[in-house]
Formats: C-alpha cells, structure tokens, sequence
C-alpha cells in the first residue's frame, strides 16, 4: 500500500446524536441551534415543532428543509434518512441552501444506532460526500442505570457511543451519578463521560471526534481511544489506563478495553494487539469469517494495524467495514497493531482463538491482550 491522496478530505463531517427516551435530546438541539457558532451547520431532526424554534424561522427551503436565523439549517426527516441527506446535499450544491460544512443528526429515543451509521459507508453516494466524524450518546442521570437493566437499546446506545453527555446530574443523587457513570464506563471503555445541565453544551464538545484525516496525529491515537502524552509530534504515546474485570477488581493496560459490563453481561469489550506485521489478505480473511459467523454482534470495532509496515486504520459497525485508511505515517512510535472489539453475546476467547486459527493458515501473527 502506498499513501496517495487523503480519501477523507473534503467530506462532511457528521455527528450523530443518539441517546434513550428522556434523556435530554429535544433539550440539546434546542440549544444547539441557536448557538452561533452552528452558522454552517446543518441539522436533522424528526419534526422541526419537536423543538420549539418557530419564531426563529426566516424562510422554508422546501417542505423539509428550514433555514435558522442564524444561518443554521434545519432539516427535518420525513422519509427516509437517506433521502433527505441526498436532499440536502443537493440543495447545498445547487446553492438553494446556505453552505453548510457539518451535519448533526438526532435521532429517536428508540432508535439503534448502528443503522445510520452502516447507512453512511453502504450508501455510495453518501458515502463519498459524508464522512462519520461520531456518536454522541444523551444519558439521563436519573434513570438512566435502571435502564440498562430494563431497557437494552439505552446500553446499545452507550456501546456505539464516542462520547457520552450525561444530563441532570443537578437532580440525581451524587452516589447514583458514580455508580451510572461506573457503568457505563464498564460497557464502553473507549467513551468519556461529560455532564450537561439543561442542554447546555458548545459546539466544539460535539465534534472532532472521528477520523478526519489520513495524516496521522495525536489525535488519530485519540480517535482510537487511547489516552496520550503529547511531548512532540514524532513522540506521542499511550498512557496506561485503568480498567476493570468482571470482579470489580483494577489493574492497568496499556490500551482500552478490558472492562466487562456488570449491567449488561451480554456487552463485553476486548482489546486485542498484534507485535508483528501482517499482510492485508490475513487480516482481511480473519475479519471477514469473523463478520460472516458474528457480524450483528460485532457492535462496533475500532483499531489501527500494521499492515506489512505500514499504519492501516480500520473502523466497523457489525457487519458493515469502513473504506481502511492508510496513514500516511505512524502517530507514535509505537508500531504495533491493536483492535478494540465492542461485542455483543460473544466470550472473548471466540475472537481471540478465530484469530489464532486463520494465522494458523495464512500467517496471521500470534495475538496478545
């Protein structure tokens, strides 16, 4: 593989704003488009009254598409998701709308995720405009560690999650708000936590969270949930972070994801790491019989693999892969490969020994926690 072009410039970045029933989202983008700095942002909603901003409207683009006094555009879904990002990008193009450069998309308290991401890569069109810069994932402080036990989309919504915004830790008890951010930490290692009051939150919270370019940095190790050092460009490293078992017990790892939820024993988190370098047909034979047995249980992997020498960054939602990205150099001078598995009803020792079986055959080096 060699570094061409940068595949990710030019595309939209996109925020997804998820989070269960009550959790603050209505709240949220209320705030949100009303924010000046979201002037060349554009937002999808469910219905346009949902958040009360009519006597901020100045003029109606097409049945669905409204344009904010502050150069904000709002975008409510009245089909499908699809449709209406085609819409609005051809609207952008023909300059019916105001240029926007980010879109932020609600979705409903119910709703999985996983779908609007897959929708993003599978579409090609989209795919080629758009880029999925991350989740964001609403928590509500109050009722939110009853609903992992009660309710499995909300725990699905934290795995998938980049970021999670906890709201009204002003009403919860400071003890619930510990054991609920003790959770989800538990599901989703990768994940900071930040709390929001009354949906007030800066722009800048929401973005920055994904990919955005194949030259590497600190914040590519970032991206893959790594917690860094910053004392110069070519010397970025992982700092070790703290993780739990399934007793309760800490210890420190090198990398992300090694806590099992205690809510949900059906999400696990598993990081996996590779010293030696590998071929793409290795990794591409491991991952794919891997997505062909488990694929709707692969909630979300995350990883950057060396590939014959060279960093190769690799992101899927079950059994949907993201384009790979060459890096045109490694972020640190760590050069090992290592993947982070968020999965669902699936022991760890699965994927740890499907790898060790197809490096069996096809070369693949031996893997280490």
């Amino acid at each position: 593989m060699t570094f061409q072009r940068d595949p990710l410039a030019g595309k939209i970045p996109v925020t997804l704003i998820t989070g269960f029933l009550g959790s603050g989202k209505t709240t949220l983008i209320s705030k949100l488009v009303r924010h000046a700095d979201m002037n060349r942002v554009a937002v999808v909603i469910n219905e346009v009254g949902e958040i009360g901003i009519d006597h901020d409207l100045i003029t109606m683009a097409t049945e669905n598409i409204t344009l904010l006094a502050n150069g904000c555009i709002c975008c409510s879904v009245r089909t499908d998701l699809q449709e209406t990002l085609r819409e609005l990008f051809s609207q952008r193009h023909m300059g019916q709308v105001l240029d926007f450069d980010r879109v932020v998309i609600e979705t409903t308290g119910l709703a999985d995720p996983a779908p609007v991401v897959q929708t993003l890569v599978s579409d090609t069109l989209l795919g080629a405009q758009f880029r999925l810069d991350g989740v964001i994932t609403l928590v509500d402080a109050v009722h939110g560690l009853g609903q992992l036990d009660s309710q499995p989309e909300s725990v699905k919504q934290i795995a998938l999650a980049d970021r999670i915004l906890m709201s009204k830790c002003d009403l919860a008890d400071p003890t619930t708000v510990s054991e609920f951010s003790a959770a989800i930490a538990a599901i989703n290692p990768v994940a900071d936590i930040r709390h929001v009051l009354n949906g007030e939150v800066d722009p800048s919270e929401l973005i920055g969270l994904g990919l955005a370019s194949a030259r590497a940095s600190a914040l590519t190790l970032s991206f893959l949930g790594e917690s860094l050092v910053d004392s110069g460009a070519d010397s970025v490293r992982a700092e070790p972070v703290e993780a739990s078992d399934e007793r309760g017990n800490t210890a420190q790892g090198r990398y992300l994801g090694q806590r099992t939820s205690r809510h949900d024993p059906a999400i696990a988190t598993l990081s996996v790491r590779f010293d030696a370098p590998f071929t793409w047909a290795s990794f591409s034979a491991a991952m794919e019989l891997l997505v062909t047995l488990r694929g709707p249980d692969l909630l979300r992997v995350k990883g950057i693999v060396n590939i014959e020498g060279q960093p190769v960054v690799v992101q899927a939602v079950q059994h949907i892969f993201h384009p790979p990205v060459t890096l045109d150099h490694w972020p640190s001078a760590d050069t090992g490969s290592r993947l982070v598995f968020i999965t669902r009803n699936i022991d760890s020792s699965v994927i740890r020994n499907l790898l060790q079986a197809v490096g069996a055959v096809t070369g693949f080096p031996p893997a280490r926690e």
